[in-house]
């Protein structure tokens, strides 16, 4: 999560990137842009607002040696090299060239940035935008001829939102340079993120906390929905983020004490973890700290519903999630040959 209040633009240069797969080719701008006030107040925003509700980070990743990492070793070059940023900018393209190995990867524009006074975790520092703009929208022009107006469609880049985008601070820990980045095309979920830029998740509490969380709404829906029913995956749910909100500390076998009452479904658990781990290519710890940035993010995601088939809808608090099993009751009814539900309750709201 970045604060963009104080941050500038220094540097911008717009290149455009082929398709190696089609044979379409790269071309390339020589200088940076020099820009108006006018857009340069829509473009700085429109470039870093992607990045200030992310709550994780990533780091290079090489499976070698981390300084192999093409973009770690470019962001190095860059921040290091001052006269550097226009030719480094062109190797950035030609890696990202290399990689679209599909019909399915898009052309587009590439934006290489460089950026002053980004805010960061209580630190000050520059960084290194990089954006590839794949989709163009429609806009009318009005013009003036002949003393009347006309009007025409051009394409153009929409300032909502980037198609993707990656933030390079020059700031590091023991893991490397801190990376964000932000995909709202993910087509090929392994072109940018693993082959262009080669990233992982950093190790911190984070990742851990979005991991384990992630483990218990996949959980949830393919075997408690499955087992118990939409209440029982509920009430779970709600549980495990008031778990997280009442604790600092994350301990699997006391989280696990905590909401299950049967055994089976502990050991339930434990089996869909061990094949979460080995589908997801990680190890969730035993004991972690909890990210509230993560807790509160993930808890506005989660729905919370029971959608029934005669069109009725109930919808559970979240933040109660004791509620659902004192007050609502499951059964069915052999005269109908339906199930229902029986809630109870002192007044209407």
């Amino acid at each position: 999560m970045i604060s963009r209040k104080n941050a500038s633009i220094s540097k911008f240069i717009i290149h455009k990137v082929g398709n190696k797969f089609n044979d379409t080719k790269n071309a390339f701008s020589d200088k940076t842009v020099d820009f108006d006030e006018a857009s340069y107040d829509l473009m700085l925003p429109f470039l870093l607002r992607p990045f200030g509700s992310l709550v994780q980070s990533y780091r290079f990743n090489h499976h070698a040696n981390i300084a192999l990492n093409e973009i770690n070793s470019y962001a190095a070059q860059m921040f290091n090299e001052d006269e550097a940023f226009v030719d480094v900018s062109k190797h950035i393209v030609e890696h990202l060239y290399e990689q679209s190995t599909s019909a399915q990867i898009k052309t587009g524009d590439v934006l290489v940035v460089m950026f002053e006074g980004i805010e960061y975790a209580e630190m000050t520092t520059n960084a290194i935008g990089i954006f590839k703009i794949e989709n163009k929208v429609n806009f009318f022009q009005t013009y003036l001829e002949n003393n009347s107006y006309d009007v025409l469609v051009q394409k153009g880049i929409s300032s909502k939102k980037v198609d993707k985008g990656c933030l390079i601070l020059n700031q590091s820990d023991t893991e490397g340079n801190i990376v964000l980045s932000v995909d709202n095309n993910g087509y090929d979920a392994q072109y940018w993120t693993n082959q262009f830029l080669n990233i992982k998740y950093a190790d911190d509490a984070n990742n851990h906390t979005q991991q384990y969380i992630e483990l218990c709404k996949e959980f949830s829906t393919e075997v408690l929905k499955t087992s118990y029913g939409a209440q029982e995956q509920n009430t779970f749910l709600a549980k495990t983020i008031d778990f997280f909100k009442e604790n600092e500390v994350v301990n699997v076998e006391r989280f696990k004490e905590e909401l299950f009452e049967e055994e089976k479904q502990i050991r339930a658990f434990e089996d869909y973890k061990k094949d979460f781990e080995g589908e997801q290519n990680i190890v969730i710890r035993n004991q972690f700290d909890v990210a509230e940035k993560v807790v509160t993010k993930e808890k506005r995601k989660i729905k919370t519903d029971i959608k029934l088939d005669t069109n009725i809808q109930i919808k559970l608090d979240i933040d109660a999630p004791d509620a659902s099993a004192e007050y609502l009751e499951r059964g069915y009814d052999d005269e109908k040959k339906m199930h229902y539900y029986k809630v109870f309750f002192n007044a209407e709201a």
